[in-house]
């Protein structure tokens, strides 16, 4: 049985130099990618799922339904005001040490408010795998506004989807980091309609919904996600 022959082609050396450069490119990228997957942890809730950063110590997206009747009922849940760790993320969330006297609020993605029928989500709203960094006047102000308005669009409109969360490190405390931006989208089913926000995390006092408001796709772009709900 005759021997097949193997045939090499000379590589020239700039071909060579190419090849190992995009071995190279490959290689950091699925290490790149590899370590983004080990740091990113997806918890499922009742009433929201949260992508949480185990490097930053923050929500990098939250997501969840607001209607009608997650938010009117006759017995309203009663607001637990207890913030934990996550139980299924314990260690990584134990983060009261390091917002504790920073001059920070512990800002919920996924409001309580929004979880005011059901108890038991209403106090998973307390998670620090729900929670940001944010100063104050964000938390308090543009931030809880949006809140507010979802909250009227779902009790006109019925079914609103939210996503939320944070890019950035403005400054680390322990393993918490601040986020430089917080982004919001909201989909009204009924209207079939996507709105889209960020806000800078900063001591500035709120300057209202529609300075904040941006196209859909800046929010893809800094997020790294996509925003898209199958009727």
């Amino acid at each position: 049985m005759p021997l097949r022959q193997v045939i090499f082609i000379p590589m020239k050396t700039k071909d060579k130099v190419l090849l190992i450069t995009g071995l190279i490119a490959l290689l950091i990228l699925f290490t790149f990618l590899g370590v983004k997957a080990q740091d990113l942890a997806t918890i499922q809730h009742k009433a929201y799922t949260t992508t949480f950063s185990k490097s930053k110590g923050y929500p990098v997206k939250v997501e969840w339904w607001v209607t009608r009747a997650s938010i009117e009922c006759a017995v309203k849940a009663k607001r637990g005001d207890k913030f934990i760790p996550d139980p299924k993320l314990a260690a990584e969330t134990n983060l009261q040490a390091d917002y504790t006297g920073q001059g920070f609020d512990r800002g919920h993605n996924f409001p309580a408010a929004d979880a005011a029928c059901d108890q038991v989500a209403n106090d998973e709203s307390f998670y620090f795998s729900n929670m940001t960094a944010q100063y104050p006047a964000l938390n308090r102000g543009d931030w809880k506004t949006l809140e507010e308005m979802t909250r009227r669009d779902a009790k006109d409109y019925d079914s609103v989807y939210v996503w939320c969360g944070s890019v950035g490190e403005a400054k680390k405390i322990g393993k918490l980091s601040v986020p430089k931006q917080c982004w919001k989208v909201v989909y009204i089913k009924r209207m079939n309609t996507y709105t889209a926000y960020i806000f800078e995390n900063t001591p500035a006092k709120a300057d209202g919904l529609k300075n904040n408001e941006v196209p859909l796709d800046f929010i893809e772009q800094i997020s790294g996600f996509k925003f898209k709900i199958n009727k």
